[in-house]
């Protein structure tokens, strides 16, 4: 079953399997801010760096589960596989969306 995503989740879930910096730029807000392992990064180019570093050490890809809104978020169910313990493993990404862009993006496990 394939799970239908919003435009800019889709995008972004793409981009972050393929390692494609110039489309996973496209689909953050330019003052985007993502919080993730207790560490919270701000605006698109610290975004990508966040996420160049996790690829190199987790090499890893997202597998979308279920989507579902709840308290003004988009909240994303995912099967992370990668290089690191316990894998594969279930997280939960908070999107806040705003004018189709990703505004905020909080990950959960």
């Amino acid at each position: 079953m394939t799970v239908k995503l919003p435009e800019p989740i889709a995008t972004y879930v793409a981009a972050d399997n393929a390692g494609d910096d110039a489309a996973l730029a496209t689909c953050f807000a330019a003052d985007a801010e993502v919080r993730d392992e207790g560490r919270t990064v701000r605006g698109v180019d610290a975004i990508l760096a966040w996420k160049a570093d996790g690829k190199r050490k987790y090499q890893y890809t997202v597998e979308p589960l279920a989507v579902a809104e709840a308290e003004g978020k988009t909240v994303l169910t995912a099967r992370v596989s990668g290089q690191f313990p316990g894998s594969p493993v279930e997280l939960r990404y908070l999107f806040g969306l705003k004018d189709g862009h990703i505004a905020s993006l909080e990950i959960h496990g």
